[in-house]
């Protein structure tokens, strides 16, 4: 007779979930600690350094339609930390791609991130 146990455990996954759930859980730890770890007083240094002569107040005088307020953002799909990162980092025409260039560096973009999430969530 066949254990139903056995079966049940291997069918399902169980021995790859046991596998799988412990580095998902690992990576998002990782990852909250590294949003958390972001300091957007210090955001806000390098935001005025960099960034206010086209964002000044969360505008964008380049592109209108593509501020920092959270309706833009949630529109364009840059809503979160991350994908404000990326674009820092990365660039988007016309604006410069702060990471690549060794303008910002990594830490310092995700302090700007945390503090235009921030500033977007008061409403600028």
């Amino acid at each position: 007779m066949v254990s139903t146990s056995h079966f049940n455990k291997t069918f399902y996954g169980y021995k790859t979930m046991k596998t799988i759930v412990p580095v998902v859980a690992l990576s998002l730890i990782g990852f909250a600690s590294s949003t958390m770890a972001a300091d957007a007083d210090k955001g806000k240094e390098i935001f005025t350094k960099n960034c206010t002569t086209c964002h000044s107040g969360g505008r964008n005088v380049m592109a209108p339609g593509k501020s920092l307020s959270k309706e833009d953002l949630e529109t364009n799909k840059v809503n979160s930390a991350a994908a404000i990162i990326e674009i820092v980092t990365n660039g988007k025409p016309p604006m410069p791609a702060f990471g690549k260039l060794g303008t910002v560096n990594a830490a310092d973009i995700e302090n700007v991130a945390a503090y235009v999430v921030k500033k977007a969530d008061a409403g600028w």
